[in-house]
């Protein structure tokens, strides 16, 4: 079926304000959408999904475009309509981009969908011709290997410290794929294999149980849940199998004093809270509004009343203060490079820098140590980050250890087999989408001894 060349143009469109890198490219294309309310569901997941494909492989397809520009191309087809002035008050980033929007939107069809010439003639123009013909021609064969694993070159750098080729080209080549759509049984409103028979048979939802997570289910496609009555009534929630590791890491008991230091959306929080049996009290913490607010609605279908959201200004406010020494358990999901979100924030790793990391790496010490605090004698730490980079993770544990022998770490594989998960990656959690099928979490368990 050809493309229609209105649904080209917003995908031309949409690659030429996302890759500018000056948000992330959710919100950028949430904002696009939300411009352009004339695009259909069809519309939307075509620019959607070969938007994400670009910035997965946006330093492979630069490299085949390089050498073969034929110059200066059209940003979008005459046609489209103008976004309200938005969309051409800035230059695209010289320094990070080489190739025109339209330059990537056809590289993205032709060497990442597989989409031939003879489909595609329709929306060329006639400079294009003879430039496709070469870009088909091109070879991607013994390409350097940063090129390969699409990563920055100080990424690379990094990753060479601690890592093979080979494995870092597995790595990358894991975070290159799209990532599955994971859900959560909500265990205190139904039971996993109820709910998947209900998806399968009652919605036609292809769906499996997950490999590690006894919570989990794994949807073959990406169908819209918002309609879905399993999660109107609050019994699935869309969560990473690995965040739901994390979750069975803290193993919260009933009736406890729990703790989630930087609760977001309150996807782990929401867990916790179920994992108690809407027991006790399980205070979530974080220094955005926006995103605490998010978590009303998801509480509110949960059914669960043991959850307290509290708005904090900084690690050390007040609030924070009051229950020293009065918590039974308490998860820091700390903030962090998001390098093992990849597959579903491939902007990340164009949008992060060294300087980045480092600012980053103060921020968990810092936030680790004023949660530490909180938590009685015997009680339980869980230092968790959506990263694989070791000055992220093992380094920032290994320090607060170091300095705080009141902590001693517990053997994180040893507490996922009391939960009845499958799984050992050793004393620290460490996933990665092309071992796990998961994101690329990490986790500390300590203890206060």
């Amino acid at each position: 079926m050809p493309i229609p060349v209105s649904r080209f143009g917003h995908l031309v469109h949409a690659l030429q304000s996302v890759m500018r890198l000056h948000e992330p490219a959710d919100a950028n294309l949430h904002n696009y959408f939300r411009i352009h309310r004339e695009l259909g569901s069809q519309d939307r997941a075509f620019v959607a999904e070969n938007v994400y494909a670009a910035l997965r492989r946006k330093r492979f397809l630069e490299h085949l475009i390089g050498p073969l520009s034929p110059g200066s191309l059209p940003k979008a087809p005459a046609e489209l309509p103008e976004d309200k002035g938005e969309s051409d008050e800035v230059p695209l980033h010289e320094a990070r981009v080489t190739a025109s929007p339209r330059q990537l939107a056809l590289a993205t069809l032709m060497k990442l969908q597989g989409i031939n010439a003879r489909e595609l003639a329709p929306l060329l123009l006639d400079s294009e011709e003879e430039w496709l013909k070469q870009l088909k021609a091109k070879s991607s064969a013994d390409l350097p290997l940063a090129v390969q694993a699409d990563f920055p070159d100080w990424l690379m750098e990094k990753l060479a410290t601690f890592m093979s080729e080979a494995d870092i080209l597995a790595l990358a080549r894991g975070m290159q794929q799209p990532a599955p759509l994971d859900l959560r049984v909500n265990t205190l409103l139904d039971k996993r294999d109820e709910v998947l028979h209900t998806l399968v048979n009652s919605d036609g939802i292809a769906a499996e149980i997950t490999p590690y997570s006894p919570l989990g289910l794994r949807l073959k496609d990406k169908p819209s849940l918002n309609k879905n009555s399993l999660f109107i009534k609050g019994k699935i929630e869309v969560q990473d199998e690995g965040s739901q590791l994390i979750g069975l890491l803290l193993a919260p008991q009933r009736r406890e004093m729990v703790v989630d230091f930087c609760a977001g959306a309150g996807g782990k929080t929401l867990l916790i809270g179920a994992l108690m049996q809407n027991s006790g009290r399980v205070y979530a913490f974080d220094v955005s509004e926006k995103r605490l607010n998010n978590l009303k609605p998801r509480l509110k279908r949960s059914g669960l009343s043991n959850l307290h959201p509290q708005l904090i200004a900084n690690e050390n406010d007040l609030k924070i203060k009051r229950l020293a020494g009065k918590i039974d358990r308490v998860l820091v999901d700390a903030p962090c490079s998001g390098f093992g979100t990849l597959r579903r924030n491939p902007d990340m790793k164009w949008r992060q820098t060294p300087e980045g990391i480092a600012e980053l790496t103060q921020r968990q010490a810092a936030i680790l140590l004023a949660a530490s605090r909180l938590l009685k004698t015997g009680g339980r730490l869980v230092y968790a980050i959506c990263s694989f980079l070791p000055e992220e993770n093992q380094q920032v544990v290994e320090a607060f250890l170091a300095q705080h022998p009141e902590f001693k770490l517990l053997d994180a594989s040893e507490i996922l087999a009391s939960q009845h998960v499958p799984l050992n990656t050793g004393k620290y959690l460490q996933l990665l989408p092309h071992v796990h099928g998961t994101d690329g979490f990490f986790a500390a368990v300590m203890e206060r001894v």
